[in-house]
């Protein structure tokens, strides 16, 4: 369907690759897509082309012209898992009409995207998942909250890209975004649980029903709470210990099995302890693998096309050979985690908001990119230059740095604020945040007014070319540094250099520039592929 956030070129690249895989089993492929400016509608992908609307009518026009006088028991199946949330949604009213599907069943499809559902699920298996219940009314969200405490996050269901999703700090404001919720979701649960601020992770998985493939564990650099979409992500884990490793690939397994997946599927998991932000350079000592499950979803992810290329495993193709009746066994795979590759591959957002007035740029559980870009080097740090630099995020050397933090972060902040001063970063920052960075025995750092109080102010400074960056955190509890800080953000976009609204991707860069990444290689990709089986 339509490229648009949430759900973007990565799914047109699944839908390339399952049409090349039915098309090597002998097998013709029909292509359902309104949008032109993809490569699945290219006259040469697939067998046949419908441009028409996703939704259940015009699917079902096509289906029925296909099959001509048969009736629904001979009709042709269609593939949902490749499409994105469109496609994946369409499979219920596929189904209520008797109309098959290939690959995981509408039934494992709903017990996924369903938040009452998927609670009780979960709860029959054993895995864990953060404290909180599916709900439906404002009512019963107060008294979930209540019960897990604040802050919590609440999650419609059957959503595109994150949407109505929030971190709730207070019940003065959940009653607000739980109608956001039910207004994205309407009829459909909202799971409203305990915002747990750990490592988040996440698997692809292709499962035949009982073997399941994890061609890798991903961890993101951000802390749970930004969409996995603007998240950072890095391949292979460089933190999480094995402990951590192996309780993840246990619970994909488990769940996979269960929940009887035959195609892919996607999970994400939070990781607690260690700390909220674990640095690559010194990932700190072992501790007990505490791991919570936070959602499956039963289809094709934004990361299949990263996964597959940095670690070879042709996942979109194994999944429409899993659909048509194949075992991962006879296609040469056992169940378990993929040998690790001997590279790394960071997978870093890419934002259009410069070309969208008036949005906003702070992360946050509701997806804002619109692209990504991807790094590859046989070391860490090299690779998150590579992504850095193509996502314009890297810091420059000795550059100046407008920095304005919210009183929640300061604390976390302290180990940032001293390294920018300590790599001869020259800083700029509000009058609260001044006071604190002073106070950190760093005294070269000129305050600035806000807005409204005085020129140079906050912006002026942004917009004069007078900073090479910006570090700006989210207040969300007083109207003025809400409003300040939109217009900072705004400035930064607007002028091209990096704005960091989580301070874990601000340290991430940092520590990037620091560690010399700047002594890349360049290759082909199938250089570093070639060389990692080696």
């Amino acid at each position: 369907g339509p490229i648009r956030i949430g759900q973007g070129i990565e799914f047109d690249y699944c839908s390339v690759h399952a049409a090349w895989a039915l098309q090597e089993d002998g097998l013709k492929s029909i292509m359902v897509n309104s949008n032109p400016e993809t490569v699945s509608t290219d006259f040469d992908t697939s067998d046949r082309l419908y441009f028409e609307p996703l939704d259940a009518e015009s699917v079902r026009d096509v289906i029925e012209n296909e099959a001509g006088d048969a009736d629904n028991s001979d009709a042709l199946a269609s593939v949902v898992q490749f499409g994105g949330q469109t496609a994946i949604n369409l499979s219920q009213s596929l189904d209520q009409v008797g109309l098959p599907i290939l690959g995981s069943s509408a039934q494992a499809i709903d017990t996924a995207s369903d938040r009452r559902k998927f609670e009780a699920f979960m709860s029959n298996i054993g895995v864990p998942q953060p404290p909180g219940a599916a709900i439906l009314t404002v009512e019963e969200a107060l008294q979930v909250a209540d019960a897990v405490g604040y802050p919590v996050l609440v999650r419609p269901s059957y959503v595109l890209g994150g949407r109505g999703m929030e971190i709730v700090y207070g019940p003065q404001d959940l009653g607000r975004y739980m109608l956001a919720g039910i207004e994205a979701s309407p009829d459909r649960p909202v799971l409203v649980d305990k915002y747990l601020e750990g490592k988040e992770c996440e698997v692809d998985a292709v499962c035949d029903g009982e073997t399941v493939v994890i061609p890798g564990v991903m961890e993101h650099v951000e802390r749970a709470g930004v969409h996995s979409g603007d998240s950072m992500a890095i391949y292979p884990s460089v933190t999480l210990t094995s402990e951590e490793v192996d309780l993840i690939t246990d619970y994909t397994v488990t769940i996979a099995r269960n929940l009887g997946v035959k195609g892919l599927m996607n999970i994400q998991f939070v990781v607690m302890g260690g700390g909220h932000y674990r640095s690559p350079a010194s990932p700190g000592k072992e501790h007990p693998a505490d791991v919570y499950v936070l959602e499956v979803n039963p289809r094709a992810s934004r990361t299949i096309p990263f996964i597959s290329k940095v670690t070879g495993v042709p996942m979109v193709r194994l999944a429409t050979k899993v659909m048509l009746g194949h075992t991962l066994k006879e296609l040469g795979y056992e169940t378990g985690l993929w040998p690790r590759q001997k590279l790394v591959a960071v997978k870093a957002p890419v934002f259009s908001m410069s070309k969208l007035a008036g949005v906003d740029t702070h992360l946050g559980p509701e997806m804002k990119s619109t692209g990504e870009v991807m790094g590859v080097d046989y070391e860490y740090s090299a690779a998150m230059v590579k992504a850095l630099i193509a996502s314009n995020m890297l810091l420059k050397p000795d550059g100046a740095v407008l920095v304005s933090i919210a009183d929640k972060d300061k604390d976390d902040a302290v180990t940032l604020i001293k390294a920018l001063a300590e790599t001869g970063h020259k800083l700029y920052a509000t009058e609260g945040t001044t006071r604190f960075i002073r106070s950190l025995g760093v005294t070269d750092v000129t305050q600035v007014s806000k807005l409204l109080e005085g020129s140079p102010n906050v912006v002026d400074i942004v917009q004069q070319g007078l900073v090479d960056a910006v570090i700006n955190t989210l207040s969300g509890d007083q109207e003025q540094p809400m409003r300040d800080g939109f217009y900072i953000r705004r400035a930064a976009v607007e002028r091209r250099i990096p704005c960091f609204t989580s301070l874990d991707t601000a340290r991430t860069a940092l520590e990037a520039l620091s560690d010399g990444g700047a002594q890349y290689t360049i290759q082909p990709l199938q250089d570093y592929l070639q060389k990692s089986a080696g």
